[in-house]
């Protein structure tokens, strides 16, 4: 058989494209709801899916992998609580475009860039898997290490009005990020004799209780404001709006399939990475980053959907998952007699185009499932906050407790909330808080394996000046601080000017 009758497989049986959109359907779903994620519907599927033939196995999962991805954009949209770690930066300006009213053109947004994103990033796995396979193994621990400090740079990107505030609240995420049995060395840290403390704080539970309880919290007391009545007569978006972003598309894609591809990398960086770039090099949004951008919604929504692709890289052609899903999957496969591997494309061409046909047909199915049901999201916004806000708040507690089954998680999601209201009030953004978390295992593990290979502080230094990739990077950051501290400047002057003006 050649490529092409292997790439028609999933569209000639009936029951794979049934399995296919099931899985999305009930991807979505799951996927907007907080603490549900991929990584637990995937694993929870493979014990399920053990007796089933492989291709079926694979339509389901990768249906729900797919679909779970782009729903926890929906909950970021309309409650400001991201359904995945991967919506986070949505949230920034999904969740004010719902609070004026446009919750449908948001989430339609939200869709098509997720198809694109889903589409591209399928095609770079088909097309340069191998190429980009061989320049994410070639990632070092030191390469590893200034993505960490890159990812940190972002916190004036994240509706920070003071980068000091930004940076303080990231600190406090690093902070509860080394909570716990130290993974290099079995140390317990910080949890002053706590059995429960032994497994370290989940940045899932800290973006649950910072978003969304925080939020629930804020909101409780004005009650009596009325809720926004949401347009949703128009969900799809023209034709010229997609071509419009089209550029930043494009980049956003190309950045999430990147990063995708880097081991323990994911979507959730590549959706903050590319928020900071779309931040960084749109001159003129409509409205401000923070306050309602599309290009807030387009440059996550793409990056994070075409990481997919990019996670399956590694995983197919180097038997290295890209990302806690694609391991789950790389599990399933061996339980079902496949070793991933660089001989896979020879021994089993058939699976490899099959999983690249069927995520082209979830990117189908999504934008199927993606653009019908808006309407009746889009009610929940409308939805009395008297009713709303504990309805949160236990959807918060049922997420927090699924993730690992432990009512400690739900007490440190109460405690996020608790953290996360008093920084709003105090106006400390707390997106750069869930930011600490995420990356404190990426930072700290790659500067001490850092400094293990070069035996030094000094030669963990040199070796930064030594290695293209490093150098490289390290311009990047260079950049990036430059432009930081240019924002911040604009900024301030920017508020000066109005105080001026008041006067």
């Amino acid at each position: 058989m050649d490529v092409f009758s292997y790439l028609l497989i999933p569209f000639q049986q009936p029951l794979l494209i049934l399995l296919t959109a099931i899985g999305v359907f009930a991807g979505i779903y799951v996927g907007a709801i907080p603490g549900l994620s991929a990584t637990m519907a995937v694993s929870l599927l493979v014990s399920f899916t053990y007796g089933w033939s492989t291709y079926e196995a694979l339509a389901l999962m990768l249906g729900i992998f797919v679909g779970t991805v782009y729903g926890g954009s929906r909950s970021a949209i309309l409650l400001n609580i991201p359904g995945a770690p991967s919506a986070v930066a949505t949230s920034l300006d999904g969740y004010p475009l719902a609070k004026k009213g446009q919750a449908g053109r948001a989430m339609g947004i939200a869709t098509t860039q997720s198809v694109i994103g889903t589409i591209l990033g399928v095609i770079v796995l088909a097309v340069a898997a191998p190429v980009v396979a061989t320049f994410a193994v070639n990632f070092s621990s030191v390469d590893y290490l200034l993505l960490a400090v890159m990812g940190m740079m972002m916190v004036g990107s994240l509706n920070c009005k003071s980068i000091f505030r930004g940076l303080l609240s990231a600190s406090v995420g690093l902070f509860f990020g080394t909570i716990g049995m130290d993974s290099m060395t079995a140390v317990r840290r910080f949890t002053f004799g706590v059995s429960y403390l032994n497994g370290g704080v989940s940045f899932v539970v800290a973006m649950i209780g910072l978003f969304g309880v925080s939020e629930a919290l804020i909101q409780i007391i004005d009650l009596d404001v009325t809720s926004v009545k949401q347009k949703v007569d128009k969900i799809l978006p023209s034709l010229d709006t997609i071509i419009k972003y089209i550029p930043l598309t494009l980049r956003s894609s190309v950045v999430g399939v990147l990063v995708g591809a880097l081991p323990g990398a994911g979507g959730d960086i590549a959706a903050l990475l590319t928020y900071d770039q779309a931040k960084r090099t749109v001159k003129n949004p409509e409205v401000p980053f923070g306050e309602g951008a599309i290009e807030g919604i387009v440059a996550p929504e793409s990056a994070n959907n075409a990481a997919i692709g990019g996670a399956f890289i590694p995983m197919l052609t180097l038997g290295i998952p890209g990302d806690a899903v694609t391991a789950v999957l790389l599990g399933a496969l061996q339980i079902h007699g496949l070793q991933p591997g660089p001989n896979l494309m020879t021994s089993t061409p058939d699976l490899f185009y099959l999983i690249v046909s069927v995520l082209l047909l979830d990117s189908i199915f999504l934008t199927v499932f993606g653009l019908t049901g808006v309407k009746l999201f889009a009610k929940i916004v409308e939805i009395p906050k008297s009713i709303l806000m504990p309805l949160i708040v236990i959807l918060s507690v049922v997420g927090s407790f699924a993730l690992r089954k432990s009512l400690f998680d739900i007490f440190w999601m109460l405690g996020f909330g608790i953290l996360g209201y008093f920084m709003k009030r105090y106006e400390y953004p707390v997106a750069p808080c869930v930011l600490g978390v995420i990356l404190c295992n990426l930072l700290e593990n790659n500067y001490r394996r850092g400094i293990t290979l070069e035996k030094s502080i000094p030669g963990l230094l040199g070796s930064i000046f030594s290695e293209p990739m490093a150098i490289i990077l390290l311009m990047v950051i260079v950049i990036m601080f430059g432009t930081q501290t240019k924002t911040y400047k604009n900024w301030k002057a920017r508020r000066d000017a109005k105080k001026a003006a008041a006067l």
